[in-house]
Formats: C-alpha cells, structure tokens, sequence
C-alpha cells in the first residue's frame, strides 16, 4: 500500500459497502408513525393514483438520482458485470450526497441486451427524479440514453459521455489561453461514450466561437474515423460527418502537426516520438485509467507544453466527478427534462470562468475537492 493510501477493503467491508438510507424525520410518537405510514399514509397513495404526477411531490421518487448500469465498460476493466460495477456505481452515489447534497442510489442491471435492459429501467423510473446512466459499453449506451430520452419524462445522462466531454471542453479552453494557439487541430483517440461526447461537444463549441478550432480528427483501433471507411457503423458515420473527415489514415499521419492529443483510449498508445510530430507546444490530455496513453513525464521530455490525465495523483486531473453532481442537482432544482449541448456548453464555459484567475499549466480545472464549483454549475444551467 503506498504512503497515505487508505485501506480500501478495510472501508468498504467495515460498512457492507459505502451507503445508508436513513429517515428524514424522527419516528418517535404514535402521531407520526400513523402520519408516515398506516392509516394516514393511504391518503398521499390515493392523491398518487389521482395524479400520477404527485408521486413526485410526495415521495422520494422527486429528488432521488438512479445511478445505472450493466457494467459492460468499469473504470479501466472493460465488461466486468454488473455486480463488479456495483461499488462504482455506490462511490458515485456517495459523491452526488458529499459534493451536492442530492440523493442517489446504485443500480446495477444484470441485462446486456439494450432493448431488454431499455425496459427494465423504464420499468423502475417511477422510483426516480433523473438517471445517471454509467459504465455501458458503446455503441449501446448511445442506443440506450437515446431510447430513455426520448421514452422517459425525466432527465437521463451517461455521464461517461456528458460529464467527460465538460469537463474536457472546460480544461481545453483553459489550456489554449495559456498557449495563445490558433488555427487548431485536435486528434482524439477513442471513439466510444467519451470520445464521441468530446467530439460533438467541440463541435458544438466551434458554431458558437467561431472557428475555434480548424480541424477535429477522431479516431478508432483501425485510424480516422472517415466517410470512406466501408467498416463503420452508423454512430461512427455520423461522426465523420460532423467532423468532415474524409480520408482514412493511421494516428502517425492524422497527428503530425497537430496542436492537441486527447486520448480516451488504452495505455501506452502515445510514444514520445508521436508527440514530437505535432505541432510546436502540444497539448496532451491521456485520459485513459487507470494508466494513460503516455506517462506525463515521458510527455514532458518529448516536449508537451501542457499534460493532463484523468488520474488524482498527477496534476490536472480531468475527471467527469468536477461536473456531473453540479449538473444534476441543477438540473432538479429548475426542473429542466433534457441535457443539451447548450447545456453542456454552458457549464464547461462557467467552469472554465471560474477557474480562469488560478490557471496555469498545471492547474487547468478546480479541484474535485473544490465545492465552490456546484454553485457555479446549477447557476450555469
């Protein structure tokens, strides 16, 4: 165990786990016991059957997030089940309470077929104010927040596709005002949840400032996503699409003098010899976790002028927790049903904003620890 590094089975075997549901109020009179439960309780289930829409006014089903997922894409592991991804799904339940004060609850479906695993959600939504979807692999999390969008009358999210694109796009606007870039190009290494996010994140930020950045490549395992590969499903089309991208090549060619490396990918997928073929002061973003594209001091010494990963134990940590607790309590607190690119926009500016008078290479977003940040977020939204 290293220095300062709790024992996490220690922690999480003291408990059976990180939560607790507790009750908001004291039963301790015969009074309240018949005003939560029976007989006066019957009331609030009939104004519930007169108005299906008082469950929300009445129940915790008006304030409780449903954080979801099959565990079909965990952390760093790939398709680990359902189980294994139940104590993911628990910390991010304990960070939206720690960090937002908003109540969430872990639910892990064993169900990897999307229409099926659609339904069964669908099924339980009435027990919800919103949904958190996590840690499905694509492309079904794109069928699946798509199909829960469009079907449910609550808000639903993949926060590994949303909150990770915020985030991005926040530390990105930071990074290319202390680098004064312009006319520039961006390689993105990954084309599932999070890289597609990205993708259309930047995308949607270049139709507002103007021009911001000249060229977008995204890639997968077989080089740029382009209208000419033949092997491509429809996802993937509508990102070259997006991205104009017309020709296939290898990441050796797409990233030679590329301005900035974003990599949602696997470890060790960026050699020093690569990031001295971009463009003068690159900016490296090696998000994959637990171990990143490229190590940040092998980065530095092949000339990366900015280094981020997604990992705490290295300055600028890129992490969707800065973003997704503030999202959704603003989200419930001003009743909005859908997450747009707006939205999104909105929120990675603020936190960009917010941030702007402590930025440094180094220092590219608030902290996790920072919360400061929520009030920035919902104000955003």
């Amino acid at each position: 165990m290293r220095k300062n590094e709790l024992d996490t089975f220690l922690i999480h075997s003291k408990h059976i786990g990180k939560l607790s549901i507790k009750p908001v109020m004291k039963v301790n009179t015969r009074a309240m016991l018949s005003a939560i439960y029976t007989p006066q309780v019957g009331k609030i289930c009939m104004a519930i059957k007169d108005n299906p829409e008082n469950i929300r006014k009445y129940a915790i089903a008006g304030k409780m997030v449903a954080v979801i997922s099959n565990g079909t894409a965990v952390l760093g592991f790939g398709n680990i089940g359902a189980r294994a991804a139940l104590p993911v799904m628990e910390g991010k339940a304990v960070i939206f309470k720690e960090f937002a004060g908003v109540d969430a609850f872990p639910l892990c479906i064993d169900e990897n077929d999307p229409d099926k695993f659609v339904e069964i959600v669908k099924a339980a939504s009435i027990n919800f104010a919103a949904i958190n979807l996590e840690d499905i692999a694509a492309p079904n999390c794109f069928y699946i927040e798509q199909r829960l969008q469009n079907e449910l009358d609550i808000p639903v999210m993949h926060d590994d596709q949303h909150g990770t694109a915020i985030v991005v796009l926040a530390a990105l606007k930071g990074a290319i005002r202390l680098t004064g870039k312009k006319d520039i190009r961006i390689v993105i290494v990954g084309s599932g949840a999070a890289g597609s996010a990205i993708t259309k994140l930047l995308v949607f930020a270049n139709s507002i400032e103007k021009n911001l950045f000249t060229d977008i490549k995204i890639l997968d395992s077989k080089g740029v996503v382009s209208s000419d590969r033949k092997d491509i499903d429809q996802y993937k089309k509508e990102l070259a699409s997006l991205t104009g991208q017309k020709k296939a090549m290898p990441l050796s060619e797409a990233i030679k003098g590329a301005d900035i490396f974003i990599g949602v990918s696997v470890k060790g997928l960026l050699t020093p010899e690569l990031i001295k073929s971009m463009n003068k002061n690159p900016i490296i973003f090696a998000m994959a976790n637990p171990e990143p594209e490229i190590m940040p001091d092998l980065a530095k010494k092949a000339g990366a002028y900015i280094i981020a990963t997604g990992r705490s134990d290295f300055p600028n940590q890129i992490n969707n927790a800065l973003a997704y607790p503030g999202v959704f309590k603003g989200l419930l607190k001003k009743g909005i049903k859908k997450v747009t690119p707006q939205i999104k926009y909105n929120v990675a500016k603020a936190i960009f904003e917010y941030n702007k008078s402590r930025l440094s290479r180094s220092h590219l977003l608030p902290s996790i620890m920072d919360k400061s940040i929520l009030d920035v977020i919902v104000k955003a939204i």
